[in-house]
C-alpha cells in the first residue's frame, strides 16, 4: 500500500504546480532584507516618536524660567498696559496656551521656529548663521579627541595593568571628571592672562581680532581656537578612552584571538585586524552621540570663551528668555542627537549580523 500510495502522492504534488514562497522558502538572504527593513522601520518609528516628544519639551518647559520676555522687548522703558498688550499681541502671547502650542508645531514642521525678541530676526537665520563657527571649534575638537581615545584605549587594554595602561586610565577619568569651564578658566589665566614672567600666549577669548584678512585671517582663526579646542579634547576624550578600553578588555578573552596568535600573526596585527574591529561597538554609539553634541556644541566652553557659536547663543538666549530662540536652538540640538543616534542604530546591523535579527 505504501509504496502504490508514493507515486500518486508524487503525482499529485507536481499537478498543483510549485508552492508559494513564504518567509521560509524565500531563503536566508530575503528573510535578513525583511527583517532588517522591519528593524530600520521600528527604529525610524521611534526617532519621530522622541522628536515629537523634544517638540513638546521644547515648548512646555522654557516657559517655567522666570522673567517676562515682553518687559525685555521693552528695554525696560516704563510702556503703558496697552503697549504691553500689543507687544503681547505681536508675538501671539496673548493667545490660550494650547493655541501657542499648536501654531508652533505646524510652524515648526515648516521649518518657521519663530522671530527672536531680542534680535527681531528668524530664529532658523540666528542659528544658520552660528552654525558654522560651532562646527569649526567642535568638528575640529571631535575629530582629535575621537583619534586621541580610540589609540590610547585600544593601547591601554593591551596593556592592561601596567604603567602605561594606569597612567592614561588615571588621566583619562581626572579629567573626564574636570568642569570644562573650570578648565578653561584655568587656561585662559595661564596661557591668556600669564603667570609671573610668563606671557600670555595666546587670546582670551572671541574668535579673531577683528582686523586681519585672507591668509592672516586664518591664522589669527586657529590663534583664537587653540584654547577652547584644548579644553573639549583634555575633557571628552577620556569618555572614548574608557569606553573603547573596556570594549577591548570583554573581545580580548575570545578564542579566535587565541587561534590568531597560536597561527604565529603578530600581536599588533591580531590587535588591529581581529579584536578592534569586533569591540568598535560601543565606541561607535559613543562616535555618534559625539557627532550629535557637535551641532549642539557645548554652553559652557563658547560662553568662557566667548565664541560665537550656538552654545554661546543658547546662552544668551535663556538670559533674557528669549522664548522663540531657546525653542529653536533646544530642538535643533536635541533633533541633532536623535537623528545620529538612529544612524547608529542603523549601521549596527551592518557591521555585526547579530544586531537586528
Amino acid at each position: 500500500m505504501a509504496a502504490d500510495s508514493t507515486p500518486a502522492l508524487v503525482e499529485s504534488v507536481a499537478s498543483e504546480g510549485p508552492a508559494e514562497a513564504g518567509p521560509a522558502a524565500r531563503g536566508p538572504r530575503a528573510r535578513n532584507t525583511v527583517a532588517y527593513l522591519r528593524y530600520v522601520a521600528l527604529k525610524v518609528a521611534g526617532a519621530l516618536v522622541s522628536l515629537f516628544a523634544v517638540l513638546v519639551t521644547s515648548f512646555f518647559l522654557f516657559r517655567l524660567i522666570p522673567g517676562d520676555p515682553v518687559k525685555f522687548m521693552t528695554g525696560g522703558r516704563q510702556v503703558s498696559a496697552a503697549q504691553l498688550a500689543a507687544y503681547r499681541r505681536e508675538f501671539g502671547l496673548d493667545l490660550p496656551m494650547w493655541q501657542q502650542f499648536t501654531d508652533y508645531c505646524g510652524k515648526a514642521l515648516t521649518g518657521d521656529l519663530g522671530t527672536s525678541y531680542q534680535f527681531h530676526t528668524a530664529v532658523i537665520d540666528k542659528i544658520t548663521e552660528a552654525l558654522p563657527n560651532t562646527l569649526l571649534l567642535t568638528g575640529t575638537s571631535f575629530v582629535l579627541y575621537t583619534a586621541l581615545g580610540i589609540a590610547l584605549g585600544t593601547r591601554s587594554a593591551w596593556r592592561n595593568g601596567k604603567l602605561g595602561d594606569r597612567v592614561h586610565t588615571g588621566l583619562a577619568l581626572t579629567l573626564f571628571s574636570v568642569p570644562s569651564f573650570w578648565l578653561g578658566l584655568v587656561l585662559i589665566i595661564i596661557f591668556s592672562v600669564g603667570i609671573g614672567p610668563i606671557p600670555g600666549l595666546f587670546p582670551t577669548g572671541g574668535m579673531d581680532s577683528g582686523n586681519t584678512h585672507g591668509f592672516a585671517h586664518v591664522t589669527d582663526v586657529i590663534h583664537h581656537l587653540v584654547l577652547p579646542v584644548i579644553t573639549l579634547v583634555a575633557v571628552q576624550y577620556g569618555e572614548t578612552l574608557l569606553v573603547t578600553r573596556s570594549a577591548l578588555l570583554d573581545e580580548m578573552g575570545s578564542d579566535y584571538l587565541t587561534t590568531a596568535r597560536a597561527k604565529g600573526l603578530k600581536d599588533d596585527l591580531v590587535r588591529r585586524k581581529h579584536a578592534v574591529p569586533n569591540a568598535m561597538l560601543p565606541t561607535m554609539t559613543l562616535i555618534f552621540v559625539n557627532l550629535g553634541r557637535v551641532v549642539a556644541g557645548t554652553v559652557l566652553v563658547e560662553t568662557v570663551f566667548s565664541w560665537p557659536g550656538l552654545g554661546g547663543l543658547f546662552y544668551q538666549a535663556l538670559s533674557v528668555p528669549d522664548l522663540p530662540l531657546v525653542q529653536g536652538l533646544f530642538l535643533v540640538f536635541s533633533a541633532a542627537v536623535i537623528v545620529m543616534n538612529t544612524l547608529a542604530d542603523l549601521i549596527y546591523p551592518l557591521l555585526d549580523p547579530r544586531v537586528g535579527r
